[in-house]
């Protein structure tokens, strides 16, 4: 039995999309969460990812993790999150149970983190593309501060939706991964 007091999966908040100051707290809750999932389910391998994941990138606040499973283990790892307190999407356009993502929030150091659990296939292409991008912004300066720009750009523009403000990303993103991904 471990030893380490993990934090509750509180109930996900949705909230308007802003573009705050990095917080480097995130990677310990990050480092947590990971821990926590890898405790009850060794096979998975959790990854931290997202603006959160890539020290002085401005974003959201969301903590982004891949919880990477081997084949045939989806349904195992679904039912883990939906036993941690991960909720399921409830907004529109919520992604397919088939790569589902699940929410939550934890509380530490007295401060809310919204949480973003992208259950996806350790061998998928989106798992290396994702880690690309990562690797990219954390690389380079010039590449993250302009990413923070575009982010910027888009809430100035007034979509603060969650959903439509992903979307406005996506070419961004498509453009420093490459069109082959």
């Amino acid at each position: 039995m471990s030893m380490i007091n993990y934090p509750v999966i509180g109930k996900y908040r949705e909230l308007e999309a802003i573009c705050q100051e990095y917080d480097p707290r995130c990677v310990t809750v990050a480092q947590l969460i990971a821990e926590l999932i890898s405790s009850r389910l060794p096979s998975v391998i959790v990854e931290h990812i997202g603006s959160t994941a890539i020290p002085g990138c401005y974003g959201k606040g969301v903590i982004d993790l891949m919880a990477l499973y081997s084949e045939g283990g989806l349904e195992q790892l679904k039912t883990l999150l939906d036993e941690l307190g991960f909720q399921k999407q409830s907004t529109r356009d919520p992604f397919p149970e088939s790569r589902p993502m699940r929410l939550g929030s934890v509380v530490y150091q007295g401060l809310e983190y919204r949480l973003h659990v992208h259950a996806i296939a350790a061998d998928a292409e989106e798992a290396r593309v994702l880690r690309k991008f990562r690797d990219r912004l954390r690389e380079d300066a010039e590449l993250r501060e302009a990413y923070v720009a575009r982010k910027r750009e888009i809430i100035a523009s007034g979509i603060t939706d969650s959903v439509d403000y992903s979307n406005a990303k996506d070419e961004f993103i498509k453009g420093v991964i490459g069109p082959n991904k």
